[in-house]
């Protein structure tokens, strides 16, 4: 149900070249309020600074595998997603998008492995970006980068703070061995057997509960005790989420549905 992405590019891109004066000293970006590349997707990775916010709208659960990642549940069956309707506009008033949806098709890339420098690159293939008449300039008349991308440039650089600390706070969660496959498991009325949903992990409360004075305060003093609640508070949506999909007309067809 919840499989970290396994492609040679990140989730949703389908390319990626590096912004530069040469090329796009004409570019322009067009404002959007539709996403259409979210419609079929079901999970996106999420970042620890997003957890309380997330936690009140989204269920947060963890991929499966041996390397996980954070991700919002945005619909329990792959291909569906409650958040967006079929044009790829949101459905919720709230306005809630997670980060990682709100970056693309932007994104920073090491482009030579020897250095540490991260160069700032977009999907080509997004149709928002391009030579239009229309729209916001990216690259002023002297080469200099507009305000626009200038802002597009520090909201990708604190997503990738924001990821760096995401992964150490995998990291530490391995350590004190807190994760385990997670199961939900709900019973539709005038239904037989009941919908069981597999392939994600989540913390185990028991294990928590059994961690020594020591590990307990150092994760309380971190700030990663409440990140660990911020994810158990918000399985209590994954319920939510199973009923707007049947709400939607995108509920499971089957009496038993067990997603790898």
């Amino acid at each position: 149900m919840a499989s970290a992405p396994n492609t040679g590019l990140p989730l949703f891109y389908q390319g990626l070249v590096p912004l530069n004066v040469e090329q796009h000293k004409d570019f322009r970006l067009r404002p959007t309020e539709t996403a259409p590349f979210m419609v079929h997707e079901h999970a996106v990775p999420l970042t620890v600074d997003e957890f309380p916010a997330c936690q009140r709208l989204l269920p947060i659960v963890f991929s499966a595998g041996d390397d996980p990642v954070p991700l919002a549940l945005m619909g329990l069956n792959e291909g569906v997603n409650t958040l967006v309707d079929a044009d790829g506009k949101l459905r919720r008033d709230d306005g809630y998008v997670p980060g990682y949806v709100r970056r693309y098709p932007w994104l920073l890339a090491r482009l030579d492995p020897s250095k540490d420098e991260l160069s700032l690159c977009f999907d080509p293939t997004v149709p928002q970006i391009g030579a239009f008449e229309d729209g916001e300039r990216l690259i002023a008349d002297d080469g200099a980068p507009t305000a626009l991308t200038q802002e597009i440039l520090r909201y990708c650089e604190e997503f990738e703070q924001s990821a760096r600390r995401t992964s150490q706070f995998m990291a530490d969660l391995k350590e004190l061995d807190l994760l385990m496959d997670g199961e939900l498991t709900i019973q539709v009325n005038n239904t037989g057997q009941p919908f069981t949903y597999r392939g994600f992990q989540m913390v185990n409360e028991q294990k928590l509960q059994e961690l020594r004075g020591d590990q307990l305060r150092k994760i309380n003093q971190n700030g990663m005790l409440a990140l660990i609640y911020a994810h158990l508070f918000s399985l209590q949506g994954m319920r939510e989420v199973f009923a707007r999909q049947q709400q939607q007309g995108h509920g499971p067809a089957v009496e038993t549905l067990q997603p790898a």
